[in-house]
């Protein structure tokens, strides 16, 4: 059975992310639809944004010209804000790809997230916590170019809704995630991170059954529906890869090898 392709919209703030990161980002936006509206703003008079020039021909990318009117004040911010609306009533959208690395656009995240769309963020190391945590997904670009051999994650995109009864544990995962969102440095060691431990071990508590065994598709949906949490953050591809390397988890398979099982060791 197949399952339908998300359409979904990119908007870039060229003023807030470089144009060094972009084949990063379409690289890794294309992993979850079709990319059908590409949108880059700023001031294309400007020779700091010179190094869009290509990028925009490369990935056929519309530039939206906007004019510096008042010293200090950001026309991006704006244009990117009223585009954002105006393709929620007049496209049929699943997803709105926010780059930039600006705060302000967290009211827009979170507008367009009340719709039932996906947001997925991505931004430089510098991006306010405000902003990641208004995202359905968020990505620090620098992290991008990191590879890493991975497992093949099964993920089930079809379920968008939270019931309440979890209520109270979305919060808890929300506030773990917070504590811990924030870039990673190239000498960053996972198996170090007391507070991303505790973060993954209640996800696969909150998902795990009478046998305390989760499948790991249930927590990278649950992770998935609770907080801006993306797996390349930590230097890694796959949340199973996370998983395996930090080595306090319990690893099993079902399914022929095709269903990977966590639990936490005893």
């Amino acid at each position: 059975m197949s399952i339908k392709q998300k359409n979904i919209a990119i908007l870039i703030d060229c003023d807030n992310v470089s144009h060094k990161y972009a084949k990063g980002i379409f690289n890794d936006i294309t992993k979850y639809g079709t990319v059908s509206i590409k949108r880059a703003y700023g001031n294309w008079k400007s020779k700091s944004l010179s190094g869009w020039e290509k990028v925009l021909q490369k990935y056929n990318i519309q530039p939206i010209q906007q004019f510096d009117y008042t010293k200090g004040k950001n026309a991006t911010d704006i244009a990117m804000t009223i585009d954002s609306m105006d393709l929620l009533y007049t496209k049929s959208l699943q997803g709105v790809a926010l780059v930039t690395s600006d705060s302000d656009f967290t009211p827009i995240a979170t507008r367009i997230m009340s719709d039932g769309l996906t947001v997925y963020g991505y931004g430089e190391s510098k991006t306010p916590g405000a902003f990641i945590n208004s995202c359905s997904q968020f990505i620090y670009v620098e992290k991008l170019s990191i590879k890493k051999d991975s497992l093949k994650e099964i993920e089930d995109d079809n379920t968008n809704q939270i019931t309440e009864e979890n209520n109270d544990d979305i919060s808890i995962l929300e506030d773990e995630y917070s504590s811990l969102a924030g870039y990673k440095g190239n000498n960053y060691n996972v198996k170090k991170d007391k507070k991303l431990q505790n973060f993954l071990c209640n996800a696969i508590y909150q998902t795990s059954k009478d046998d305390d065994w989760s499948d790991l598709k249930d927590v990278g949906l649950y992770i998935k529906q609770n907080s801006s949490f993306a797996p390349i953050n930590y230097g890694f591809n796959k949340l199973g890869d996370l998983i395996k390397e930090l080595d306090i988890f319990e690893i099993g398979y079902t399914n022929n090898k095709l269903t990977m099982l966590v639990r936490e060791k005893y």
